[in-house]
């Protein structure tokens, strides 16, 4: 399906020219912004993600081939693999909270969205596209985890136990595949000001702005695509496995410096 190529030796040579990366979740946030750094950097982007509508605009902007992806849909990420001749790059960002209740309120119907998008869907799409990555030579599984996926807290129980397996996810795949030319990259970040994730996981716009009320500087989706961008253009033998991310406002998850 692929043909195999050899991995650049240098880090000037290790760019986006002539490499192809798949960027899930790419309509919004995080996964909007990694698709419009990946293609300034010369990647030719493949834009999965439900909503082709913002999915074809975004595409049509920077360059990129926009193909719809429900990663919940078995059949969905079986149509998409099928389309793609040459995988280099898979950046699994696809993902969401959907409520902030405790464990005693628990809508299991939330936790088991949260768990089919966070969890299921990041192994139908990376079980789906291993193939090529193996045979490209020189590829990268990248997972967009969290710092919900290293630590727990009140109220966050449907979306840390999710994270936490995207986590222990990627530290399995990566001792699966050692000896293979495949990297396994994880970002952590801490908090990102993405409105619509927040919005879907407070359901209220008050809810949300006070997530972020008096936070100087949280971080923005272009952060984290600056950093992803960062990973996959370091030499193929430079493994970065996990990397924890936070605004400098933010100690730990608990630990928020606001000014009102």
């Amino acid at each position: 399906m692929v043909s195999s190529t050899t991995p650049p030796s240098s880090p000037s040579s290790f760019r986006g020219e002539g490499r192809v990366a798949v960027v899930t979740g790419a309509s919004s946030g995080i996964g909007a912004a990694t698709a419009t750094r990946l293609a300034a950097e010369g990647f030719d982007v493949v834009l999965g993600a439900r909503r082709l509508d913002r999915l074809t605009a975004l595409a049509e902007r920077i360059g990129g081939r926009a193909v719809q992806l429900d990663v919940t849909d078995p059949g969905s990420v079986a149509a998409f693999a099928a389309g793609l001749d040459r995988v280099d790059v898979l950046v699994n960002n696809a993902g969401g909270a959907f409520d902030a209740a405790p464990v005693a309120e628990a809508d299991l119907d939330s936790w088991q969205r949260t768990y089919e998008v966070n969890v299921l869907g990041t192994v139908r799409v990376t079980k789906a596209l291993l193939p090529a990555l193996i045979a490209s030579g020189a590829g990268d599984v990248l997972f967009v985890g969290s710092t919900a996926g290293l630590i727990s807290y009140e109220g966050g129980a449907s979306y840390t136990a999710a994270k936490h397996g995207v986590h222990t996810l990627a530290e399995t795949l990566r001792l699966e595949l050692v000896g293979r030319p495949v990297r396994v990259i994880e970002i952590a970040p801490g908090m990102v000001r993405t409105d619509e994730f927040t919005l879907n996981r407070t359901g209220s716009q008050e809810k949300t702005d006070a997530v972020y009320r008096g936070v100087r500087e949280p971080l923005v989706a272009e952060d984290i695509a600056d950093i992803i961008a960062w990973t996959i253009t370091r030499p193929h033998h430079v493994n970065v496995d996990l990397l924890v991310v936070r605004p400098l406002a933010q100690a730990a998850q608990h630990k928020v410096a606001r000014t009102e």
